[in-house]
């Protein structure tokens, strides 16, 4: 048996680059989501002896990461509207200045939209659009239908496309 020093290492080597751009999905810069990361780690590390084996690992780890940052951005909207600003407005400026943005202006604009969305249809359009996850995945991170999430995932296709659709590309 593996003491949990070494499991939570395994944990960190395997999840830890991927973890970081779930997290990238749902923030705008790169030390938010750092931070959010690490604050993952500390609470998997905190949780690893109580772990049940109920769901997988990396099941485990997205629930908590996704909640993490959900609780992020509940925090930042409400700082956000008591200093009345516009959360579109903040997230813009942070993307088009973030020195680790790496993409090109279709990218970039993408980055914005996706930002944009209502929080269950960002985290549903990131893990299947970006990470690839089945509905069933999604279902058990999150603890909603796949019926729910289908519902979500077309409702957030269906805004970026709409948003994308006017924007020039040059």
């Amino acid at each position: 048996m593996k003491d949990l020093e070494s499991i939570f290492r395994e944990l960190v080597s395997q999840y830890g680059d991927r973890l970081y751009w779930h997290i990238r999905g749902f923030v705008d810069s790169h030390e938010d989501a750092d931070d959010l990361v690490q604050e993952t780690f500390l609470k998997v590390w905190k949780a690893l002896p109580s772990f049940r084996g109920d769901s997988g690992y990396f099941t485990w780890i997205w629930r908590i990461a996704t909640n993490e940052a959900l609780g992020y951005l509940r925090r930042r909207r409400v700082r956000a509207a008591l200093q009345f600003e516009s959360l579109d407005a903040r997230a813009e400026r942070v993307i088009d200045s973030d020195p680790w943005f790496s993409g090109d202006a279709a990218e970039r604009e993408l980055s914005k939209v996706i930002a944009s969305l209502p929080d269950k249809q960002r985290s549903v359009f990131i893990m299947r659009y970006y990470e690839d996850l089945s509905y069933e995945e999604i279902s058990s991170i999150t603890g909603t239908s796949v019926g729910g999430l289908k519902a979500s995932y077309f409702q957030a296709v269906q805004k970026v496309r709409d948003r994308i659709k006017d924007f020039s590309f040059d």
